[in-house]
């Protein structure tokens, strides 16, 4: 498939390795930088989504919220997905049916103000109180400070993914990119009720926020390793 990618914040935080490790099952391993472990959520707009040799598909943009960690098998670092949340209920099946990711519909806007973007995000679900997220947020320099470069490249600079299908069965899919043009990141954080449904505690203190305007990125079929 190819995307395109728009607005989107990385939002980063430090969290304690066995919170995360009881979800992720043990054909991974929980990736860590200076043995932290790292939970991210990021909202962006998907702008662009085309199957290889097929029209592009409807709608022709959505809003998307992902919440997400690091893993690695046989050496290739990549990204486990604890949760997505999306406005467009084809983009939810397509990605749970092909990727066996783990999709939600959900009510979602993302709205612009000169540099500044709202927003908003609530899951379509039967529980009771739904999970929710907003935000405002507005890029404010031209790239992460020389101390974090390190840091930034481990957390975003990542090329594929991990999922297991619901056998257990573990899967890899490839993307392909250039790397992040980030910016560092004023965020507002308004309501985080995302994590409350994996049983995970409130995140605390702030978050390292980067911003990326636009990255095209080319996702390749999952591929089964077990």
């Amino acid at each position: 498939m190819r995307h395109t990618w728009e607005d989107l914040l990385f939002l980063h935080w430090p969290i304690a390795y066995d919170a995360i490790r009881r979800l992720i099952p043990h054909c991974v391993e929980i990736d860590t930088f200076d043995r932290q472990a790292w939970i991210a959520l990021v909202p962006f707009r998907i702008s662009y989504l085309r199957l290889r040799a097929l029209p592009r598909i409807p709608p022709a943009s959505f809003v998307e919220l992902n919440v997400r960690t690091y893993v690695t098998r046989d050496g290739m670092p990549g990204v486990w997905f604890l949760s997505l949340d999306a406005s467009s209920r084809l983009a939810v099946c397509m990605a749970r049916a092909w990727y066996h990711l783990r999709y939600f519909p959900a009510r979602m806007s993302m709205t612009r103000d000169r540099d500044t973007i709202r927003f908003d995000a609530q899951r379509r679900t039967l529980d009771r109180p739904r999970p929710a997220f907003a935000c405002t947020y507005r890029p404010i320099g031209e790239c992460p400070s020389t101390d974090d470069v390190r840091r930034v490249r481990w957390l975003t600079e990542r090329y594929c993914l991990y999922t297991t299908d619901r056998r257990g069965r573990l899967y890899r899919a490839e993307i392909h990119h250039v790397p992040w043009p980030l910016q560092p990141a004023q965020v507002a954080l308004e309501t985080n009720d995302m994590l409350a449904p994996l049983g995970l505690p409130a995140l605390e203190g702030q978050p390292l926020a980067h911003f990326s305007k636009r990255l095209d990125a080319l996702v390749w079929a999952p591929e089964r390793l077990n």
